[in-house]
């Protein structure tokens, strides 16, 4: 379940009491008449199935409460109760498939920006991966395959094109055209450094390796591979399913491929260079196409199985 928590201007309360308190999905819902100051009004408190949510969220817009006050959502990891269970079994759908699609929203917000943090995890796992390709190493490969933070503007790629929200497309978008560049170039530099100490050197770029040539040799099945990773990593990020998450990380070419692509143009190598970006973008495309999909289906379940919205309620208009 989720728990709400609402600071909704006097002249509104009643109206949200009367949406909440209509609302099968909704329980356990606490009012404190004046009690918010900064913005001023009541508060409101419920717990709602997960499936319920998009319903309410919407009400709320509706009423103009994410304007005029403020709309708080979180996860409840445990709820001890029958009102609890009631509630859950009177919300349509099953709550481990609903989307709650603002908290979708904002996860790949955060998630998508280009930030410090951002630009050095992808740094960290290129430069950890360059070492696996050099080494033939599986073991580095699959490290750094973890440590990548990618599929986070990956994900608000799609959720962008869903749901139509230019700003993050170009947010997202950005944070890969610009943080897989600096990320190669910055391992190019490391790549130098390592074999100017002596621990690189060119022979082990061009050497046999049977572990790790599939890097720069892209194919179809690179495709699919990232295709069905694509898919069952948007399901996890809407079932909150972090699980499942570093398995599709551990199952896409896309640090990796970055990785060899510097290791290759730091040594002049230009035909690995080429087919490993290659292989970067066939995964982040299939990535995408297949996110996008998944999300778009989801969707189409979700609107047949609850509606747009409540007859008499109107839906907030998007951005």
């Amino acid at each position: 379940m989720l728990h709400l928590r609402a600071i909704v201007p006097r002249e509104k309360s009643g109206a949200v009491r009367r949406l909440l308190e209509a609302e099968p999905g909704v329980t356990h819902l606490v009012v404190w008449p004046g009690a918010a100051v900064s913005p001023p009004g009541d508060v409101l408190a419920c717990d709602i199935a997960r499936e319920a949510a998009n319903l309410v969220l919407d009400d709320l817009r509706a009423l103009g409460i994410d304007e005029d006050g403020a709309i708080a959502l979180e996860n409840l990891d445990v709820a001890l109760s029958r009102s609890a269970r009631e509630a859950e079994l009177r919300a349509p759908g099953e709550g481990s498939d609903a989307v709650v699609w603002e908290e979708i929203t904002e996860v790949t917000s955060e998630e998508s920006t280009l930030s410090v943090t951002y630009l050095s995890f992808l740094s960290i796992a290129t430069m950890i991966a360059a070492c696996g390709v050099l080494l033939d190493n599986p073991i580095l490969i699959v490290g750094a395959m973890v440590v990548g933070p990618e599929f986070g503007p990956l994900a608000g790629l799609c959720v962008a094109a869903v749901q139509r929200r230019r700003a993050l497309a170009a947010r997202s978008g950005f944070a890969l055209i610009a943080g897989f560049p600096v990320a190669v170039v910055l391992t190019m530099v490391f790549t130098w450094f390592l074999t100017w100490t002596g621990e690189f050197h060119k022979d082990m770029l061009e050497a046999d390796r049977p572990m790790t040539s599939f890097i720069y040799q892209p194919d179809w099945l690179s495709f699919w591979v990232a295709f069905l990773a694509g898919i069952a990593g948007m399901m996890s990020l809407t079932a909150s399913k972090s699980g499942a998450l570093i398995g599709v990380l551990i199952s896409v070419t896309t640090v990796p491929a970055a990785a060899n692509a510097a290791v290759a143009i730091a040594y002049g190598d230009l035909d690995q260079a080429g087919g490993s970006l290659g292989q970067l973008v066939i995964n982040l495309g299939a990535i995408v196409v297949a996110g996008t999909l998944t999300l778009a289906g989801q969707r189409v379940v979700w609107a047949r199985t609850h509606g747009r919205h409540r007859p008499g309620v109107p839906g907030p208009e998007r951005e």
